[in-house]
């Protein structure tokens, strides 16, 4: 069971076929968004789930919100024409009716905070990754505001009112929070909000219940039309909603801007989610938390009393010892001296080539990712994949598909990545995968911690990411390869012997020598 945004919305489609509509809602598209959208609409007459995760390639996001709806668009199947035969509510009924329903971790939280209208009853929980438990229920608990927020229930508005003053209003409003928020990305906002902050949401909130009592007195002709006022409604109303929350003093909650300059957002999230789960989840049913690494304040940070949980570990099927090693790369410059592509690079082509392809080289950013992807394409006789260009199931296909193809990826894919056999021999992890100091919500956290917030922040997250991504390697009891970290604070710094104590008990190595041979031996055995 997918979230509703996952699915296609057969109201939407029925009303791009409503071509005057369709026109005023495509003007400010691209090309290529208009032809995604035309694609989307050719393939729901053939779909039997309408569910985007089984689409073969990657539609704009732009196109696929024109034949989606978010939960807070959505009226409701009772109020809808296609109400009947909803692709979302299908899945919906399907999983009321099922004894084990398989959701993501971000739905489950929503269906916490929706006081379980979304799932439905149920008497077991198993949280797989709970390593990520509180920051997906942290998420989920909080509000954004933003410019494009703010445009897109602009446009809804639009479709039903076609009023310059109104749709000018919102524009003024988008158009002021940018100037506010667009200075201070990534900073903490003081609660409860005040000065022009506070002055900017009022005069919003007062702009918004002008448009929702104005949608209220326009009587539509036919049900496309109903449609869309009922979703620009439920918009406005959601919007309001929000801002409420926001101008209020909300203990415990950390306001912050995050985003960039051109796309920013104002954000509010609790900085305690244990007493939204032990009210919801570990007072009312038997849960289970597994992960490859859980860290031992885990309980402490997610509400989960002492007395409350076991702890059982159970050992891998996999002899990490014989079948793996760890290489850190200590001879590389450490990534606080910038400037260091050149030997990373230089040191990622040595080892693919050792490999013979076979590699998933996982980056901790876009920026590094792309600049490595650009350098070595063209110097590697090896398939170079990258994140992005396709979907992220159809990338894993092609890269297991030919043990000569390497596989460029960024963090989401340091789980969920299952590529077993003889296509993956090495992983490389370009450094260790800390948190971004300026986070606004892990600097909230680190104070609440004091003096010790890097030990009992910082050091689990690297660690639990780390045990993450190199697990990726080892997949079957035959499995043999190299996890091979470009950083060399794994072994120059105090806390890499904590780090590295948390990883599967490989054989560990700084010999680039020792990789290549270990290389070649697990390649001769494939």
């Amino acid at each position: 069971l997918k979230g509703r945004s996952n699915y296609l919305c057969k109201q939407r489609i029925a009303e791009l076929a409503d071509r005057s509509q369709s026109r005023l809602e495509l003007d400010d598209f691209s090309t290529k968004s208009k032809a995604d959208v035309k694609k989307l609409v050719e393939w729901s007459s053939i779909t039997d789930t309408g569910d985007e995760g089984e689409l073969d390639w990657q539609p704009l996001r732009q196109a696929w919100s024109m034949v989606s709806v978010t939960s807070e668009e959505c009226p409701g199947a009772s109020r809808c024409p296609q109400g009947d035969s909803c692709f979302a509510e299908r899945a919906r009924a399907r999983a009321q009716t099922s004894d084990i329903v398989v959701v993501n971790g971000w739905l489950y939280a929503l269906d916490i905070n929706a006081e379980g209208t979304i799932i439905g009853e149920h008497d077991v929980v198993i949280f797989d990754e709970a390593h990520e438990l509180e920051d997906v229920v942290s998420e989920s608990s909080g509000l954004a505001i933003s410019p494009t927020r703010i445009t897109s229930v602009a446009s809804s508005v639009r479709a039903i009112i076609r009023e310059d003053v109104i749709s000018g209003n919102f524009a003024k409003s988008a158009s002021r929070l940018r100037d506010q928020l667009a200075p201070i990305i990534n900073q903490r906002i003081e609660l409860p909000l005040n000065g022009e902050s506070r002055e900017i949401l009022n005069e919003l909130r007062g702009r918004v219940n002008e448009a929702l009592e104005s949608l209220r007195t326009i009587a539509t002709s036919d049900d496309s039309a109903k449609q869309r006022k009922l979703r620009a409604q439920s918009l406005c109303t959601r919007l309001i909603g929000d801002l409420d929350l926001a101008l209020q003093d909300r203990a415990g909650y950390v306001a912050y801007v995050s985003g960039t300059p051109e796309r920013c957002s104002l954000e509010m999230r609790p900085l305690d989610v244990g007493p939204a789960l032990y009210e919801s989840v570990w007072s009312q049913r038997t849960a289970i938390l597994t992960s490859a690494t859980i860290p031992t304040n885990l309980p402490a940070r997610i509400g989960l009393p002492p007395e409350k949980f076991d702890v059982h570990n159970v050992a891998s099927p996999f002899d990490y010892e014989q079948n793996a090693l760890l290489y850190c790369a200590a001879h590389l410059p450490d990534p606080a001296q910038g400037n260091r592509d050149k030997a990373v690079h230089a040191e990622i082509e040595q080892l693919i080539i050792a490999a013979g392809g076979r590699t998933l080289a996982l980056f901790t950013s876009y920026a590094r990712l792309n600049a490595a992807y650009s350098d070595l394409s063209d110097r590697l006789e090896f398939e170079i994949l990258k994140q992005d260009d396709l979907p992220k199931m159809e990338l894993l296909r092609k890269f297991s598909e030919s043990e000569s193809t390497c596989l460029f990826a960024t963090q989401s894919f340091f789980q969920g990545v299952d590529v077993p056999g003889s296509t993956l021999s090495l992983v490389i992890i370009d450094r260790l995968p800390f948190p971004v100091p300026t986070d606004p919500l892990m600097s909230a956290r680190r104070e609440v911690h004091g003096k010790s917030a890097f030990t009992a922040i910082d050091i689990p997250i690297v660690a639990t990411k780390l045990a993450q991504a190199s697990g990726r390697l080892i997949r079957t009891q035959t499995d043999m390869g190299v996890v091979a970290v470009l950083d060399p604070r794994l072994v120059t710094k105090g806390y890499g012997k904590t780090i590295i104590a948390m990883l599967p008990p490989m054989e560990f190595t700084k010999s680039n020598a020792r990789a290549q041979e270990f290389l070649s031996y697990a390649i001769s055995n494939l």
